[in-house]
């Protein structure tokens, strides 16, 4: 089965037949972690880097914010049945707002992906693969049966 994840969304799964996809990554980015001995994976569409410039909102979604999506993100697979020393991370996105890195004057994608990294690092954990930065709005999927992510960009794989 297709399981879209919408924006400020995720979605996990341990259904060998199901693809979890998301669209439109601009700044936003698509966190895809899979466990491959359990078959387990879950992908998170965030928004921002940081809850702490919307609490209210971060409770009510923590998807929004990666500081409070990815540890939602994984302590939902972890009670699928993934281990955190088998999982492979994957993100994409973190794209410039306004074309030009010199003109994105917030630079969300930038800090996003920084955000993500300091975040993984104090817990531990490594990106296996990336593909980030740019000014291309990306689509990612991961197929839970097999672990494999797509990546596309412009509608190129």
């Amino acid at each position: 089965m297709i399981h879209v994840v919408g924006v400020a969304d995720m979605h996990v799964s341990a259904n060998k037949g199901d693809v979890i996809i998301t669209h439109a990554l601009g700044s936003c980015l698509g966190i895809a972690i899979y466990d491959p001995v359990a078959c387990v994976g879950g992908l998170l569409h965030v928004m921002l880097p940081l809850s702490t410039v919307d609490p209210v909102r971060a409770a009510a979604n923590p998807c929004i914010f990666v500081d409070t999506g990815v540890p939602k993100l994984f302590l939902e697979c972890y009670k699928a049945g993934a281990q955190k020393q088998r999982i492979v991370v994957r993100v994409a996105g973190g794209a410039t707002a306004y074309g030009d890195e010199d003109e994105d004057l917030f630079q969300i994608g930038r800090r996003n992906m920084t955000m993500l990294r300091k975040l993984l690092w104090k817990n531990g954990v490594l990106i296996d693969a990336y593909d980030v930065g740019g000014r291309d709005s990306r689509t990612m999927s991961l197929e839970i049966g097999t672990g494999i992510v797509a990546v596309r960009a412009n509608g190129t794989v």
